[in-house]
């Protein structure tokens, strides 16, 4: 970064004011390579103050600047430093960042399957393993100064958000929290609620980015400008309007061809084909656009972009950076056994490697990840084709970042982008340091407004919601350490309670206004107020009466008629009353149905022919007569039609008078009592009834929204303590805390060391013993069924090894039902479901069977299982059988299963890279 032109006398008084009164900032601060922004520059002098510190910056904008400041502070002052991670892959990223200038021996890193020195006095985490450590009690936590909470607005999460704010609440009032966030626009909120349960805190919001970004479209082979002006402000490119108006004329949106818009033309132009991928990164090279990240949200299609741009021969390396990359993708993946190679898709990865093209998503190797990660950053890959995932913190800054579209699959439904998904995203763009500018740029096609990609650019509001919810892991730990009234009074200062008190301020506010409304619509009313009331329930009463009689009359005709119609039979001549099809009619057949209603097939005196319903009779049919009928008609002959038509008009039988039908309203007792009351009531006749009735109407309305109102406070205030007190009422229930005592028993004990979502489906599963008896490979199979969750629906049923394992299998869906059955009775949220999907691939390979083989089969079985997925969940098993033995003991038959499937799990490729 450039440095700042000089300083005038005032302002260089003030930086000498600073170097006295912040001496570490100071050494800090000459160690950097630039000069610091003024929000870090606030953020440091926070911290060094004594303050905990929330910063709230744009992607790219340096915020760590500060959490290194921490790091600086704890290292000088001799205290410990813990910096925390929402993953492995960021995590693993600062580790090697703090190692480069702090050395081996001052840095720890653990993850969920990763350790090196773990007693270093600064250690970077997961959330996840700190939440942990404070739960445990654990003796690491001697000596903390300071948490870095990295990304710290990934509690809005809805699976793993709750565990910052765990840690938040935890975390012991001397330890200072610096919260690292992406600008969020209630950043003022979330820093009141710091200040709240941690103390002084410092919000610093700043929502400058240091690289200017330009927003672009892509429509066709050109790219234009979205904006018009270069000042910053928003007014749409007319140019780009224009272009994309001409465009979409030639071309119909795919889902539109063949078919007839509302002007009945057809679209005949050629279907659109937007630039391939090939193409893109070709326009972008020749712009010096490169390098650049193109989200794709699809794994198939970031693969396929990248074999597209391999076939086409495609080469943005140098022989010389084409060297480099094999030189360190030999250091990334000589862990990995020679035979997998091939399986892995190693050889082509490599070609697309060294030519400067990758793919990125979270089906692929973590090692093969972690290597497009480090060449990226290098400059060696000079394109990425990527999911979302990439835009979670690992830092992959681009020059250019592309949107192949503006929708994206959410795991249950293709959905929009929201603006701040944009903005994530699109934060990508332009390195800080090497770029003067980044850019972004959307793939136009049919059906996208360039007005929408506007408004996604340009929209400044991101508010950070709180996702925190108690779980049984959590309350269990909560009473064991706090007892049952403070882990409540824990859980009301949570930022989820603390938002959703806030929600009710308004609505109690409103409340009140309400109130002042009815009582001045109670004084406008003249007369007796309740006789008023009482009058005005009168006629409702009357009116429910009226419409009670109204359906029952309905229902009772429409069977009445159905009835008659069942008695019709062949040759009867009937009158349809109204429609269409009024007048007489013979019936040719009576169209009785043992299931449905009758449907009479009949000839009109007008030659129409066809079937009638009840709808066609509003009251019962009655026979007027009968004309003989050939034994077999044939319909679809007209002259069949006409003759029938000539014989009905010459029969002689005449439709009938109507008859007036009598209301049953009108003899009806009760409707009659009501009507006389109301004709005796005192209100019936004051000469300003009507306009009294008209304010008692409002005030009803509007205490019936006041009451509404009233109800969403009362189910909003202590939301979250309430749902704690029903989580205790079902484990007490099942045993986990002494009924009625709210100690942990001996089964709660357990469940306080299982972290995972199906934590107390775990606990079950140990206490019913049903995976007692199960040798590794077995116990591996059931249990992976708590972890697993298949992408999407399968085609069949999951195949499952024999022998015992159906039986566990049956046995632990069989606790999983009862369980959701005691959480639909307690109304908290169902855990989720079982899935063996994932039984047969994990227990093949703690058989010992090759990945070949894993894989082989498992696309045997039509189920879509990449090698890097096979990796993620296989380490998902491994950790939750981890727990399983540290909670058993090796003593226990099922501790001992557990560590030896532990160690049977752990080879390969699921082992390699983690330590």
């Amino acid at each position: 970064m450039a440095a700042s032109p000089s300083r005038s006398p005032a302002e260089a008084f003030q930086a000498a004011r600073r170097r006295g009164k912040y001496p570490q900032l100071t050494r800090f601060a000459a160690e950097a390579a630039f000069e610091f922004d003024d929000f870090q520059v606030r953020g440091c002098e926070a911290l060094e103050g004594g303050h905990g510190v929330l910063v709230c910056a744009p992607t790219g904008a340096g915020k760590t600047v500060v959490g290194e400041f921490a790091v600086h502070l704890a290292l000088a002052e001799g205290r410990k430093c813990f910096y925390t991670t929402p993953i492995k892959a960021l995590s693993n990223q600062k580790y090697n960042d703090l190692v480069d200038r702090y050395g081996t021996g001052a840095v720890g890193l653990l993850t969920g399957d990763t350790a090196i020195n773990g007693n270093a006095q600064v250690v970077v985490m997961t959330t996840e393993v700190l939440r942990n450590m404070l739960y445990a009690g654990s003796s690491a936590l001697t000596d903390l100064g300071y948490v870095v909470m990295d990304e710290i607005h990934y509690l809005a999460d809805r699976f793993r958000g709750a565990v910052w704010e765990e840690v938040i609440l935890h975390l012991p009032e001397y330890v200072r929290v610096v919260g690292l966030s992406a600008t969020v626009s209630n950043a003022e909120e979330f820093g009141e609620w710091l200040v709240e349960v941690r103390g002084d805190t410092t919000v610093v919001v700043d929502e400058h980015r240091p690289v200017p970004l330009w927003q672009h479209m892509l429509v066709g082979n050109r790219m234009l400008d979205l904006f018009a002006d270069e000042d910053g402000s928003t007014r749409m490119n007319p140019g780009l309007l224009r272009r994309v108006e001409e465009v979409g004329r030639m071309h119909a949106p795919a889902a539109l061809r063949g078919q007839r818009n509302r002007g009945r033309q057809q679209f005949r132009g050629p279907r659109f084909r937007p630039p391939s991928r090939v193409d893109i990164t070709t326009r972008l090279d020749a712009a010096g656009l490169l390098p650049a990240i193109v989200f794709i949200f699809s794994r198939a299609g970031c693969d396929a972009a990248v074999a597209q741009c391999t076939r086409a021969g495609l080469h943005l390396n140098t022989p010389d950076e084409a060297a480099e990359v094999r030189r360190i993708i030999h250091e990334h993946t000589t862990d990995l056994p020679e035979g997998d190679l091939a399986v892995l898709g190693y050889w082509e990865w490599r070609e697309a490697l060294e030519s400067g093209v990758a793919a990125h998503h979270a089906g692929l190797l973590p090692a093969f990840k972690e290597t497009v990660e480090e060449l990226f950053v290098r400059g060696l890959v000079k394109v990425v084709f990527a999911t979302e995932t990439l835009a979670l913190g690992i830092n992959m800054p681009a020059r250019t970042v592309v949107l192949e579209r503006l929708v994206k699959y959410n795991g249950e439904a293709h959905v929009d982008l929201t603006p701040g998904e944009y903005t994530q995203l699109t934060g990508r763009a332009g390195r800080r340091g090497i770029d003067i500018e980044g850019h972004a740029v959307v793939v136009w096609q049919p059906g996208v407004d360039p007005k929408q990609v506007a408004g996604l650019a340009s929209t400044r509001t991101y508010p950070l919601r709180s996702s925190f919810r108690p779980g049984y892991n959590m309350a269990i730990n909560l009473v064991a350490q706090l007892g049952p009234e403070k882990a409540r009074e824990l859980l009301e200062q949570s930022f989820a309670q603390f938002q959703a008190d806030r929600s009710v301020v308004s609505v109690s506010r409103r409340i009140e206004k309400n109130k002042d409304a009815l009582a001045g619509y109670a004084e406008a009313i003249t007369g007796d107020f309740d006789d008023m009331l009482s009058y005005v329930e009168l006629r409702k009463q009357i009116s429910d009466r009226e419409k009670a009689l109204s359906r029952q009359n309905s229902s009772a005709r429409r069977a009445q008629t159905a009835e008659s119609l069942e008695k019709l039979r062949k040759g009867d001549v009937i009158a349809v009353p109204s429609g269409r099809r009024a007048g007489l009619a013979v019936v040719i057949d009576p169209g009785l149905d043992p299931i449905r209603e009758p449907r009479p097939m009949v000839v009109t005196e007008d030659r129409w022919s066809g079937p009638l319903s009840l709808s066609d009779f509003p009251a019962p049919v009655e026979a007027l007569g009968q004309i003989r009928l050939p034994k077999h008609v044939e319909l679809r002959s007209p002259k069949t039609r006409r003759d029938i038509a000539s014989s009905l008009r010459n029969s002689g039988i005449s439709l009938p008078s109507r008859q007036k039908r009598r209301s049953g309203a009108a003899d009806d007792a009760e409707l009659l009592a009501l009507r006389k009351q109301l004709r005796a009531h005192p209100c019936h006749g004051l000469a300003e009834r009507e306009a009294n009735l008209r304010w008692v109407e409002r005030y009803q309305r509007l205490a019936e929204e006041t009451q509404k109102l009233e109800r969403k406070v009362a189910a909003t205030t202590h939301s979250l303590a309430r749902a704690f007190d029903r989580i205790r009422d079902l484990l007490d229930e099942r045993g986990y805390l002494g009924k009625g005592e709210n100690r942990v028993t001996e089964h709660g004990a357990i469940l306080a060391r299982l972290y995972s979502e199906s934590d107390l489906l775990a606990a079950e599963c140990i206490r019913h013993r049903v995976w007692e008896g199960l040798n590794p490979a077995e116990l591996a199979a059931v249990v992976s069924t708590l972890v697993f969750e298949a992408r999407r629906d399968s085609a069949g049923e999951p195949r499952l090894p024999s022998g015992a394992v159906p039986r566990a299998w049956q046995d632990t869906a069989r606790l999983w039902a009862e369980l959701a059955e005691d959480e639909r009775r307690f109304r908290l949220d169902r855990t989720r479901e079982p899935d063996a999907g994932f039984a047969w691939p994990v227990y093949r390979w703690a058989r010992g069977e090759s990945l070949e083989q894993v894989l082989t089969t498992a696309e045997a079985n039509g189920q879509e299982l990449s090698a890097g997925d096979f990796v993620r969940w296989a380490r998902q098993v491994i950790d939750l059988l981890d727990q399983i033995r540290a909670v058993l003991g090796k003593e226990h038959q099922v501790g001992a299963a557990a560590a030896k499937a532990v160690k049977a799990l752990r080879r390969g490729v699921v082992a390699a890279g983690a330590e």
